[in-house]
Parts: C-alpha cells; structure tokens; sequence
C-alpha cells in the first residue's frame, strides 16, 4: 500500500471519526439545551446573560450538525479524490475549529463569574417574585425540596422579601430542617439549611466537563482531518502537475 493509498484511507476514516462526533456533539447539545432551559426556568431570565447557557447547547447542536455534513463531504472528496471538495472540507473544518475555540474562551470566561451571574438572576427572583409568581414559586419550590436547600445562598435570601412580609415573617418550610408550615427566621437559622448555588453549579459543571471533554476530542479530530486533507490536495496538485 502506497503513501498517498494508506493517508487516502486514513481521510476516509478520519471522516467516519469526525462523523461519530459530530452526532456525539449533536446529542450533547441537545441535552445541554434542555437541562439549561430547565435551569433558566428555575433561576429565571433576568439578565441577557442568563441565555449564555442555553446559547452553549445552541452552539453545540449547530456545530455537530455541520460537522456531520462535513464528515459525509469529507469521505467523498477522499474517494473521488476532488481538489474541490478537499479544499472545501478544509477551509470549512478551520472555521469550525476557530469558532469553537472562541467559544470555549467565552465558556471559560462565563465560568469565573459563575457565582456573580448566578445571584444576579436568583435574587432578584426571590426578593420580588417568590410567593407572588405562581412559576417562579413552584420552580424554586421544586429545587428546594429536592436539593434540601434554602434561598441561593441560605434562609437570608428570604429575610424582608415580599413573601416574608405577606405570611408575618415566616420563611418557605424548606428552609427549616423538619419542614414546618411556620418556619422562623430562628429557627431557619438553627437549622442551618445551606443554599442551593453549590448544587446549582454541580450542575452547571457537570455539563461543562461533558461538553469540553467532547469538543476536545473532536477539536482534535479536526485538527488531524485538516492536516491529512490539505497532504491530500498538495499531492494531488503535485501529480497534476
């Protein structure tokens, strides 16, 4: 088997690669997409930033879609051997790479400011709008009663809200460890029920770790498709010649 026969098969199979992990990438934004809409509902959208997330999963579908395409393109330029086709698959594939790059600076970016952006919509949600929107109490209920938590930070997040002064001070039951229907600002503070940030941002981590994990080794992927296309090319443009 000849040089250009065995780096012509290794197209084909980079593209099969590029294929599965465009479908891998696919599925995980989609995933993400709807366990951060989930998320945003809980939280509520009170900022632009908040759609960051859910942009992700976008993003994520968006790229594992052309990355399917661009497997199928890839596997037939290596075949037919089309200069056409080859070159097109590679400035299409650097494209790619470039905006996923900028995406995870973006990711990363987002992430220092994790805890600032996340109080920046959960606070406001339950100071003003807990106990009197329907959607926001029964989501921040939900959370609360199945992450055993209290408020974003803790019970303090409740102190002077709109829902403490229309039920005389008491605070939701979540916030008190035996989940009285009069829970004191007392005894919410005995009971010491933490937060619901850190497991909000388990979440959130546990998504970012997923998704990095697969953009890497797709980005890898088409690190090397890129390099065996464009040996591909050069040599056909040499035996042309």
């Amino acid at each position: 088997m000849g040089c250009f026969t065995f780096v012509k098969l290794m197209m084909v199979l980079l593209n099969l690669l590029i294929l599965l992990g465009g479908l891998t990438l696919l599925s995980t934004g989609v995933w993400v997409a709807l366990e951060s809409g989930s998320l945003l509902q809980i939280l509520g959208p009170f900022t632009s930033d908040a759609m960051q997330f859910v942009h992700v999963g976008f993003f994520c579908i968006a790229v594992g879609s052309v990355l399917v395409l661009l497997g199928i393109l890839g596997c037939i330029g290596a075949q037919k051997e089309s200069k056409c086709l080859l070159l097109t698959f590679f400035s299409v594939v650097m494209i790619i790479f470039i905006s996923e790059v900028a995406a995870a600076v973006v990711a990363l970016a987002y992430s220092a400011f994790a805890e600032e952006i996340l109080r920046s919509w959960a606070t406001p949600a339950l100071k003003d709008q807990y106990g009197s929107d329907p959607l926001v109490t029964k989501l921040w209920n939900y959370t609360m009663t199945q992450m055993n938590c209290c408020g974003f930070t803790n019970y303090t997040d409740f102190l002077g809200s709109r829902y403490a002064q229309e039920s005389n001070g008491n605070l939701p039951p979540s916030c008190c460890r035996f989940n009285s229907s009069t829970c004191r600002p007392e005894a919410a503070q005995l009971s010491a029920v933490k937060g619901c940030f850190h497991e909000i941002l388990k979440i959130l981590m546990k998504d970012t770790i997923i998704v990095g994990g697969v953009a890497a080794g797709v980005g890898a992927l088409e690190v090397l498709a890129m390099i065996v296309s464009m040996y591909l090319y050069c040599h056909l443009d040499n035996r042309v010649s």
